[in-house]
């Protein structure tokens, strides 16, 4: 009597669908969300005068480029799902992957999405005004300053914010073609839609006393660009950095990309060629239309609509709060996307809850970590929190990026036989520099007034995570 032979099962693996025109788009589309358009105005808060603003974002610029290309070599040599977290744990240790990927999971990720979620329903309450951002079911949380009031629970707002992650998680659930797709279509709108900005601003929008006024006597009126001056422009940096963060997420989707080794690398450093180029050019549109006073207390902040609204009154106000809307909502497709990719490669570690590590058998993406990443964000939504999470973080972030840098020496030295389809250009001076840059930035954070507590709290977070790794790895040894 014969037997059928049983079929061996095999495994669910990710589709590769991700060009690199997509992933490209994934670079841009994850670095344009709402930060361009509001952040301006603090930047020049704390410099006080327009040649110090576009200083600001120029050596935000330099310094993510620079970031770009040395973590090219490590996104060819490690082409797996999880990016950072890979890079760390093969460059520097099992312990410090996982702290990014508990600092990613805790508030990096899930944070940015939090509050790119709200930007995108703060916006959309211009055209829909019902959607206001008053607390009707909550309380408020009282602590020291520099954090201050923090009103808790639900605002219409926040609901409005949850529904877009929802909406966006299922969608990224059903597979990464449909949102390759939305995030690539939607960048190129909002893209078009920053671009025209600056053209605008630099046309028909030209303002003859915001010219004279911000490019004459005043364009160093907070002191010329110094020594004495790099403190103040790093810890103005907070906001350009957050503006120009996630430029390394395409990175954590690698096993979707049709060709990562080639793909990757290009990505990223056209990705933030691109990005620097139109937000620099952006800022100098800004300066061509308002005066330095009207940036810098703009309503709410919100610099791209005023810009908007004094070239082109009410309609500039509409037509700006449509153009940001799509930028958020792009923003957080690729955000979403990438995050989950994170938490799957720690999951297939033994660091995060073991069915995180399976794929959708239908759809072949992470699932669960999608779901679970979705729920946390939702809370971070409802807790208030988003702004000042972010504030600190961007410290965290600072560090891991000087660190995994750092990875790449010890791997040159100590794994030289490992393929690298492609090398850090200018190594090592190029990835050396990046280090002293972004470490010189993270002592700043940690020794000025306005960012000392964020740092610290950034600090405590990161360490926190010190005593769960190990908790990990004792229940996976159990």
């Amino acid at each position: 009597m014969s037997t059928t032979p049983v079929q061996p099962v095999r495994p669910v693996e990710f589709v590769r669908a991700i060009s690199r025109l997509d992933a490209t788009a994934l670079v841009v589309g994850s670095m344009i969300g709402s930060g361009i358009f509001i952040v301006s105005a603090d930047i020049l808060r704390q410099v006080h005068s327009p040649g110090l603003m576009l200083a600001v974002w120029i050596f935000s610029g330099v310094v993510t480029l620079f970031g770009a290309l040395t973590y090219g070599e490590l996104a060819a040599m490690f082409p797996r799902a999880g990016g950072n977290y890979i890079y760390l744990r093969e460059g520097i240790s099992p312990l410090f992957g996982y702290l990014y990927g508990w600092t990613t999971f805790v508030v990096i990720q899930t944070g940015t999405i939090a509050a790119v979620a709200v930007a995108f329903a703060r916006f959309t309450s211009v055209l829909w005004p019902w959607l206001t951002p008053d607390v009707t079911l909550g309380t408020t949380a009282h602590f020291p300053q520099p954090i201050g009031d923090i009103a808790v629970g639900l605002s219409r707002q926040r609901i409005f914010a949850i529904a877009s992650i929802v909406l966006l998680t299922w969608v990224n659930v059903r597979g990464v073609r449909t949102a390759a797709f939305i995030q690539t279509s939607l960048t190129a709108i909002k893209t078009a839609a920053l671009a025209a900005l600056v053209v605008l601003g630099l046309t028909i929008g030209r303002n003859a006393a915001a010219i004279a006024a911000n490019f004459g006597s005043n364009f160093w009126a907070g002191g010329a660009l110094s020594l004495a001056v790099l403190p103040v422009i790093g810890a103005a940096m907070v906001g350009s950095l957050f503006s120009m963060d996630a430029w390394n997420n395409v990175g954590f989707a690698s096993s979707e990309l049709k060709n990562p080794e080639k793909d990757l690398s290009f990505a990223m450093a056209a990705g933030v060629l691109t990005v620097t180029t139109l937000y620099v050019l952006a800022n100098v549109a800004y300066l061509n239309v308002l005066p330095a006073d009207a940036i810098a207390h703009a309503p709410q902040d919100r610099v791209g609509t005023a810009a908007m609204q004094a070239m082109f009154g009410s309609a500039g106000l509409t037509i700006m709060a449509i153009a940001i809307m799509i930028s958020t909502f792009g923003c957080n497709n690729g955000l979403i996307l990438s995050g989950a990719r994170v938490y799957y490669a720690m999951a297939r570690d033994n660091l995060f809850f073991k069915s995180a590590a399976n794929l959708h058998p239908a759809f072949k993406t992470p699932a669960l970590a999608l779901i679970v990443q979705a729920i946390w964000t939702c809370v971070l939504c409802l807790s208030g929190t988003y702004g000042q999470l972010l504030n600190f973080v961007i410290f965290a972030a600072v560090v891991f990026y000087a660190v995994t840098a750092i990875g790449l020496f010890r791997l040159r030295r100590k794994r030289p036989d490992l393929p690298r389809p492609v090398r850090a250009p200018g190594y090592p001076v190029l990835p050396a520099l990046y280090v002293v840059l972004t470490g010189l930035i993270a002592i700043d954070l940690l020794v000025q007034g306005a960012t000392r507590t964020y740092a610290m709290l950034g600090l405590a977070l990161v360490l926190l995570g010190v005593p769960i790794y190990y908790l990990w790895r004792r229940m996976a040894a159990s």
